[in-house]
Formats: C-alpha cells, sequence, structure tokens
C-alpha cells in the first residue's frame, strides 16, 4: 500500500475492530472503494510486542512501527489493485 487515509481515533472505550470498520466506511464513501489493508501502532495489540494480524470485517488489520498510536492507515492493499 502506496497511498491510503490516515484517520484518528483515541476514544478508550471502542475496541480496534470496531475504529477500523468506521474508518473503512468512511473510506469507502469517499473513495468509492472498500480497503482491505489498515496498519495500526504495534500498541493497539495490547503492547506486547509481538507482530500479529487481525481482521475487521474485510479489512486486514496489521501492526505497523511508522503508524503513530490511536492512527490507523487504511488502504487497498497492492497485489488487490
Amino acid at each position: 500500500m502506496k497511498t491510503g487515509l490516515l484517520w484518528f481515533d483515541d476514544d478508550p472505550r471502542k475496541q480496534l475492530q470496531d475504529k477500523v470498520l468506521r474508518a473503512a466506511a468512511h473510506y469507502e464513501r469517499k473513495y468509492g472503494q472498500a480497503p482491505n489493508l489498515c496498519f495500526v501502532h504495534p500498541s493497539a495489540f495490547n503492547g506486547n510486542g509481538k507482530r500479529r494480524v487481525k481482521k475487521a470485517g474485510r479489512v486486514e488489520i496489521r501492526a505497523g512501527r511508522s503508524v503513530l498510536p490511536d492512527h490507523l492507515w487504511l488502504g487497498v492493499a497492492e497485489s488487490a489493485v
């Protein structure tokens, strides 16, 4: 993924999957295409330092050290373009 939408959500009451689904809905309204990949700060995976992959609907969630805490970077994976 070379380009995408950067989304900020620091609501501690929301689960990660809920945040991703909300951001993904906005992405689809804005760009007319559903995202399938989202990078988040590794601390979003409970800060255990292990690289994990989760899903929220059809969006794959991966840890990315270059993403700031409470931010989501959504887009379409290059292999899906």
